[in-house]
């Protein structure tokens, strides 16, 4: 089942209302993924040579406070942060090998969402209005976001198995279907160099993007390739640092629906999910084709 939604803004002077916009377009997948829910949000960018980090709890009622105070000093560096809810959002001018060293010997229990220079990833258990007030997705800010609600009906419900899942620099995937052969490929892209934090088969996918990207490939190659080398079937929506990606596999039997206007690119499973947005009366809606690469990025 699950429901995927995304939201691009064209304009920069609609950055302040992103997440008001993509607030109600969450949610209205909360039948399609009532067990957990996330989102990527991409925005508040840090300068070249710092690494913004997104570090999420298991549990409530961490000391974020006393962990950035140790990693403080083990890096040698000042540091901004701020907590929301179960996470923190942490920004260094540091190297990113270096940070994730430190965390994993200061913090093992504490999971890194994501890393980047605008990326921030926020999920966990619960409905997706849960989620959104969870962590004040409505005041949030940005050029653009993509969200999941999940539906586990092949693994448990956990924080770690709900979407999105990033393996790479502002780069995130979430997906709706299931793909055939993510054991197999796990293993080559272990022997590649990449990590893998679940089982879940998105990760493996987002695992796979990230390795072409490193072997050169722009988005629009490695999404062509992975026409190729994924089996199974999929509807993905994919996050970048300057925009954002939708691709079904060749037979599309996952839904799935994208609105334009000259504001926004919006897409989700459903249309009820794109109701609520302004203009949509007026925008262009398409079903995207089978494998056919829609792709929007900031110049």
């Amino acid at each position: 089942m699950c429901g995927i939604v995304g939201l691009y803004l064209k304009k920069p002077e609609l950055e302040g209302q992103l997440g008001k916009l993509f607030e109600p377009m969450l949610e209205a997948m909360t039948d399609r993924g009532p067990d957990s829910a996330g989102f990527a949000i991409y925005g508040d960018e840090v300068a070249e040579g710092w690494i913004k980090l997104t570090l999420q709890a298991t549990e409530g009622g961490y000391d974020w406070k006393a962990l950035m105070g140790a990693l403080e000093g083990r890096l040698g560096c000042s540091l901004d942060w701020f907590q929301n809810a179960s996470a923190a959002v942490l920004k260094v001018h540091s190297d990113e090998a270096a940070v994730r060293a430190a965390l994993a010997e200061l913090a093992p229990g504490v999971r890194i969402m994501s890393a980047g220079q605008s990326i921030e990833i926020l999920k966990g258990m619960g409905l997706p209005k849960e989620i959104s007030e969870r962590f004040g997705l409505a005041r949030m800010k940005g050029s653009h976001i993509i969200g999941h609600t999940r539906m586990a009906t092949e693994s448990a419900v956990t924080m770690e198995g709900s979407h999105p899942f990033s393996t790479g620099a502002d780069l995130c995937l979430v997906h709706n279907g299931s793909l055939s052969n993510h054991f197999r490929l796990r293993q080559e892209l272990k022997r590649q160099g990449i990590a893998f934090e679940t089982e879940n088969d998105t990760e493996v996918a987002a695992g796979y993007l990230t390795w072409r990207l490193q072997q050169g490939d722009s988005l629009k190659e490695a999404l062509d390739k992975s026409l190729e080398d994924l089996d199974g079937f999929f509807t993905f929506a994919i996050g970048t640092r300057n925009g954002f990606a939708v691709i079904r596999d060749p037979i599309a039997c996952k839904p799935a629906i994208l609105a334009e206007t000259d504001d926004y690119v919006a897409m989700a499973s459903e249309y009820q999910a794109l109701a609520s947005l302004p203009g949509i009366d007026k925008a262009k809606v398409w079903e995207p084709e089978p494998a056919t690469l829609y792709i929007w990025e900031r110049a």
